[in-house]
């Protein structure tokens, strides 16, 4: 389980997140949503150890974690997709897999290979191919493989329905869904996206410039119109 208690992080004057406290439990989706600025993706960043908070702890299955770098924190079971898909085209479908679990073990690699080809079909059919060949729903897809075969138990889904047309958002957030429940991955999804965000997730946490404005079950978030239209601008 992820744990994050009174998060703060400034980038010089300007306050990006202040005193953020939130759980991400196994086998359920939770939603971050908000608008632009919101300060959602330094979220996922100061989680992943690119970003070192100003205040504040980060735990991961009690252990705290604050202040770890990167590599640090994936090896704790943290993983983040970062938003924009970030594949690397001049690899192929299974080098661009295969960076993601470099650190691991032959046996291992092998494994998450099987588990990202059984969610992904569509990855094993062109793993030989270069992934600047493949569609944005389908890089949206190797990005969320690379991410598992480094074998997380916390993933971080930053902004993935960037670029996509709704109807490729909603099969790959459905999936994210099944396989969180199935598998009892955590994950917390970053979406500007709200509805569909909500739809899937099991909680719902409404970020507004840096601060927690609620949280509570995503059904009654997505139902609360006076927030949506105070907060998400629709």
């Amino acid at each position: 389980m992820l744990e994050v208690e009174n998060l703060s992080v400034s980038y010089g004057p300007v306050k990006a997140l202040s005193d953020v406290s939130l759980t991400v439990p196994p086998g359920r989706v939770t939603a971050v949503i908000g608008a632009n600025g919101a300060g959602k993706s330094t979220l996922m960043r100061t989680l992943a150890g690119l970003v070192k908070p100003e205040e504040g702890r980060i735990r991961m299955n009690g252990q705290d974690i604050t202040g770890w770098g990167p590599e640090e924190v994936v090896r704790t079971g943290i993983a983040l997709v970062p938003e924009g898909r970030s594949t690397i085209p001049d690899l192929t479908v299974l080098e661009n897999l295969r960076l993601g679990g470099m650190w691991r073990t032959g046996a291992q690699r092998t494994a998450s290979e099987n588990r990202v080809f059984s969610l992904f079909p569509i990855l094993e059919e062109r793993k030989h191919l270069g992934a600047d060949t493949l569609s944005g729903g389908e890089r949206q897809q190797l990005a969320i493989g690379r991410a598992l075969m480094c074998g997380p138990q916390t993933l971080l889904l930053d902004e993935p329905s960037l670029g996509l047309a709704p109807l490729i958002v909603t099969q790959i957030l459905h999936l994210v869904e099944k396989m969180a429940r199935e598998s009892g991955l955590a994950v917390l999804l970053v979406e500007q996206n709200a509805t569909t965000a909500l739809r899937v997730a099991r909680t719902g946490i409404v970020l507004n410039l840096g601060r927690i404005v609620i949280s509570g079950p995503a059904s009654d978030v997505a139902a609360d119109e006076q927030l949506r239209h105070a907060y998400l601008g629709y």
